[in-house]
Order: structure tokens, then C-alpha cells, then sequence
């Protein structure tokens, strides 16, 4: 019977969280769907410059020096954690439709998400195709097949990219790391709108470690894992001002953002109301100002207290400028 209780709450959870998420997908889907595509772009252009990489000696590198190479067969470790970075913030993002304790929307939440991956990435498009570097992954190493790439026959296989195979083995698209981009994005992101405080400060290790991993393995060079440091972080910080907040649902309130055209909506609902009730005059001035009381429940109060004649003229005019 327990079981069966706390399921069926469960079930009227997801429903009810559901259908809240799914009224602001129908409003910002645009920008979400814009940033999916750009997903598609910034990967076409990783694709793009392997056509260009020419594959050269290794240039000297400070983390090189000072971290071992971990070699082809160790290459995973790197590819493991942010496998669970990626899949741990996945799984929180869609915490609300489970739990009680809800913080955000998991729309606006991948919004404000995809709007720091697309910043990011922009910057990233740039720097690559400005100045292409000889790649240091083993794949990217002179003696290579995978080092180059032919001219394509089409467009089509370019436009295809060669998924995934063409993006695990591309070249040439080094400054900056894009496994930090991603890193740092949703470890930021989990800073400001997680509640463990350990589980923060674990995820900035993961984020360190994985930095430490790229160099080991050898698939970037320290100065591409520098530059996203910083550039990510920077980003994140002025992006999130010019967005607006999201609504802090901390209280327990699950009222969704509403547009002015629903406000005005609603506005003229409860006009309508007013009218038919023939109470207009009393309360469209309270209903403006945002006091809900009504003008005559007021006056009856008073009168009930003993206040009568002048005093009661007095008591409701006070009230209504205290609540102007």
C-alpha cells in the first residue's frame, strides 16, 4: 500500500511538473532549437578545419613537460569523467519532475545553458580557424591516416561529418579545449543553482582532473585548456548578466513566468466578475492596486469592533492609502 501511495504521488508529480515545463517549452522553444542547431554548426566547423590541419612536430609545452604521458591505451580516463560530468548534470537538470525541493525550471535552465555553450563556442569557431596548430592526439601525429584529410567529393560529406567517428578523431580544432567548455559551463552552472555544497566543491575537482587528464592523454595542449579557463569563465559571468534571472521556486511555488498578454488577460477576467457582482466602483481601485480585501467585509469589521460614524470614515480611508 506504501509503495503504491508513494507511486501514484510520484505519478501526479511528473504529470503536474510536466505540464508546467512543457507551457514555457511552448514559449522559448526558438531559442532553444537554435541552440541545438548551433551544436550541429559548431561540430561542422571542428569537421571543416581538419580539411586544413597539416600535422608537424609537437611544440614545446610546459604541461607536457611536467605531467607523464598516459598513452593510447590510457586515453579512455579523460573521455570517462567527462562522460560522467556530462551525464550527472543531464540527470540533475531533470531533478524538478522527481522531487520535491525544486530551484528552477529544466527548460530555462538548459536555456541559460545553451546560450553559454553557443558564446562559447563562437569564440572557440574563431580562434581554431585563425591559427591552425599540429595537432598532439596520436591520431593527429605525422605518420597518421587520420592526420589528414582528403579534399571531400561533396558536400554532403561534409555536411554529414562523419558522425561520430569525425569527431572523435578530428584535427586541428585545439584552442580552445571544447571537453572544458562543456566541463566548465555545467560546473558553473551547478554552482549557482545546486544546494550541496560538497557536491560543488567535488565537481571543481572533477573539473581539475579533467583538465589534467586532456594534457596527460595528450589530446590538447595546456595552453588550450588555459585559454578555456578563463574565456568560459568570463563568458559565464557577463552572458548570465544580460539574461534575465530565472523565478526561485525555493518557496514551494510552482507559478510559471506568465507574459503580459496572460496578465492582461487575467485582468479583464476579473473585471468582467466585478461588474456582474455590482461591486465595480468598490474594488476596481483595490483590484489596481493589488489589495485583494473587500471594501465592505472592511466596513463591516470595523463596525463590529465598535468604531461607528467618523471614525469608521476614517479607518477604510487609511487603509486604502496605506495600500496605495
Amino acid at each position: 500500500m506504501y509503495v503504491a501511495r508513494e507511486s501514484t504521488k510520484l505519478w501526479r508529480r511528473v504529470c503536474a511538473e510536466t505540464t508546467a515545463e512543457l507551457q514555457l517549452l511552448l514559449q522559448k522553444w526558438q531559442l532553444l532549437l537554435a541552440g541545438l542547431v548551433f551544436q550541429y554548426i559548431h561540430g561542422l566547423a571542428a569537421r571543416g578545419v581538419h580539411y586544413l590541419h597539416q600535422p608537424g612536430p609537437l611544440l614545446q609545452d610546459l604541461g607536457f613537460m611536467a605531467l607523464p604521458e598516459l598513452g593510447q591505451e590510457k586515453g579512455y580516463l579523460s573521455e570517462s569523467v567527462f562522460t560522467f560530468i556530462f551525464i550527472s548534470f543531464l540527470l540533475w537538470s531533470f531533478h524538478p519532475f522527481i522531487y520535491h525541493n525544486k530551484r528552477f525550471y529544466t527548460v530555462l535552465l538548459w536555456r541559460r545553458v545553451l546560450a553559454f555553450l553557443v558564446a562559447s563556442q563562437f569564440l572557440r569557431i574563431m580562434t581554431f580557424y585563425s591559427t591552425q596548430l599540429p595537432g598532439p592526439n596520436y591520431h593527429c601525429r605525422e605518420g597518421s591516416k587520420l592526420a589528414t584529410l582528403p579534399p571531400p567529393n561533396n558536400a554532403l560529406e561534409v555536411l554529414l561529418i562523419n558522425f561520430p567517428r569525425g569527431v572523435l578523431f578530428g584535427c586541428g580544432d585545439l584552442i580552445f579545449s571544447s571537453h572544458m567548455i562543456f566541463t566548465l559551463v555545467f560546473v558553473r552552472t551547478y554552482h549557482k543553482y545546486g544546494s550541496n555544497r560538497l557536491i560543488k566543491l567535488l565537481s571543481w575537482l572533477m573539473a581539475v582532473i579533467q583538465s589534467l587528464l586532456i594534457i596527460a592523454s595528450r589530446k590538447h595542449y595546456t595552453v588550450d585548456v588555459v585559454v578555456a579557463w578563463y574565456t568560459v569563465n568570463l563568458v559565464v559571468f557577463f552572458v548570465d548578466k544580460k539574461l534575465p534571472e530565472m523565478p526561485d521556486r525555493t518557496n514551494g511555488l510552482s507559478l510559471l513566468p506568465v507574459s503580459t498578454k496572460d496578465k492582461d488577460g487575467r485582468m479583464k477576467e476579473e473585471l468582467h466578475k466585478l461588474e456582474k457582482d455590482g461591486r465595480m466602483m468598490d474594488e476596481f481601485p483595490k483590484l489596481l492596486n493589488g489589495n485583494s480585501v473587500d471594501a465592505t467585509d472592511w466596513r463591516q469589521r470595523v463596525q463590529m469592533n465598535g468604531k461607528h460614524g467618523e471614525d469608521t470614515t476614517h479607518t477604510v480611508a487609511d487603509a486604502t492609502s496605506a495600500g496605495t
